[in-house]
């Protein structure tokens, strides 16, 4: 079964620190590159980072950078998102999803498939 599976979410305090997990079955995550993207209620589906397959190259949202890390380990056929100095505004449900090829934005969901199921992040005191 081909499918992404999100973990590591939960609730924390402002200023606290969460690592996300995005492990992929049924297919080598190393051939893609894989994005996060989160959605908060009400609101639409935002592109929070990507990394990309040969390079490693990395993009972020604006609201996201300095705070939060992207990396991926192909042994494990894992991607990570390690999230630290977090606010209230990054309470959201998390999502990968991997890139299309011919995809011409990195963080526009548009261009994404394969999405896992999500995780939540809360933060609050």
């Amino acid at each position: 079964q081909v499918q992404l599976k999100e973990s590591g979410g939960g609730l924390v305090q402002p200023g606290g620190s969460l690592r996300l997990s995005c492990v992929a079955s049924g297919f080598s995550l190393g051939y893609f590159a894989i994005g996060w993207f989160r959605q908060a209620p009400g609101k639409e589906r935002e592109g929070v980072s990507s990394i990309s397959t040969q390079t490693g190259h990395t993009y972020y949202a604006e609201s996201v950078k300095g705070r939060f890390t992207i990396s991926r380990d192909n042994a494990k056929n894992a991607v990570y998102l390690e999230m630290s100095n977090l606010k209230p505004e990054d309470t959201a449900k998390y999502y990968c999803a991997v890139r299309r090829p011919d995809g011409t934005g990195w963080l526009d969901s548009e261009v994404y498939t394969r999405w896992g199921q999500g995780t939540q992040v809360t933060v609050s005191a």
